[in-house]
């Protein structure tokens, strides 16, 4: 007997739901998310939106694995500053998913640049709050995390070389351009992106290039504010081993963090930055 319009709605609703929640109780660990609980004496529906689009359509679309969807959320999250709770569950999600403490610390230290140091600080607190809730034979002690990252004092001059080194293996022009139009205004500002920025954040271990840059593209859609930033991103990504199917994922991938507005207007900047891409002979297609 062939379906009605009525119960293949019910049919296909019923599907994004069940595979939601079968994602969405891999990457909490919990049988009974707290979504749901949370929610159920005041709006189910909202528990039932968030599992059927952000987890049956969202998170099962191609493009990008849950590691990387976790590391972007972190990004997103700790650069928006407005939602702990959520930062909170996403670290979680993320050590359930096979992210390291020590890959969670690096990408929260990475939005220093984007957020400052007043999100990075209360994103470490989250993240601190969560290893010491679930230490496992597996998860590097506190101490040694912190010993694992210390570096060696360098001088002015060691940070900028390595920064300038950075800046043109990520961005290569387009990064240069930034640091040039500061020039006649502001070149200590553009002195600090290149030491600070470059030369102590994007040279640190613990994440990889495109890792870091698949950070600075959803930590800049995330906050909304930072169309160029975004659009030199995009660049960076793509320039250190990203596709363009990896920048529209993680785009539309913040659309149940930041909402369609931002979202859309990340799609925007991809779009100008694809079609300056090909207008290239040297980046056309990639």
């Amino acid at each position: 007997m062939s379906e009605t319009p009525d119960t293949a709605a019910t049919t296909s609703t019923s599907t994004r739901y069940d595979r939601g929640l079968a994602l969405l109780q891999e990457v909490s660990g919990d049988p009974v998310p707290a979504v749901l609980s949370s929610l159920a004496d005041i709006a189910p529906d909202l528990a039932r939106y968030t599992i059927e689009f952000g987890y049956g359509d969202i998170y099962h679309r191609p493009g990008l694995s849950l590691r990387q969807r976790q590391l972007i959320n972190i990004a997103a999250l700790t650069a928006l500053g407005t939602a702990a709770p959520q930062l909170r569950f996403h670290i979680n999600g993320a050590l359930n998913v096979g992210v390291t403490p020590r890959e969670i610390v690096e990408t929260i230290i990475h939005m220093l640049v984007y957020a400052g140091v007043p999100a990075a600080l209360n994103g470490m607190t989250v993240a601190r709050e969560v290893f010491a809730e679930r230490p496992s034979p597996e998860q590097t002690p506190l101490g040694d995390l912190a010993r694992s990252q210390v570096r060696p004092a360098q001088t002015s001059e060691d940070r900028y070389r390595r920064g300038l080194a950075a800046l043109k293996e990520i961005d290569g022009h387009a990064g240069e351009q930034v640091v040039a139009a500061l020039q006649d205004i502001a070149p200590d500002l553009g002195r600090y992106i290149i030491e600070f920025s470059f030369g102590d954040i994007y040279s640190r271990t613990g994440l990889t290039l495109k890792e870091r840059e698949l950070a600075s593209v959803a930590a800049c859609t995330a906050l909304g504010t930072a169309a160029p930033q975004l659009r030199v991103h995009i660049h960076g990504l793509l320039n250190v081993g990203g596709s363009r199917e990896e920048v529209v994922e993680t785009i539309t991938h913040l659309t149940g963090y930041a909402g369609f507005p931002a979202a859309l207007n990340g799609i925007t900047a991809a779009r100008e930055v694809f079609a300056q891409r090909d207008a290239d002979p040297q980046t056309a297609g990639r």
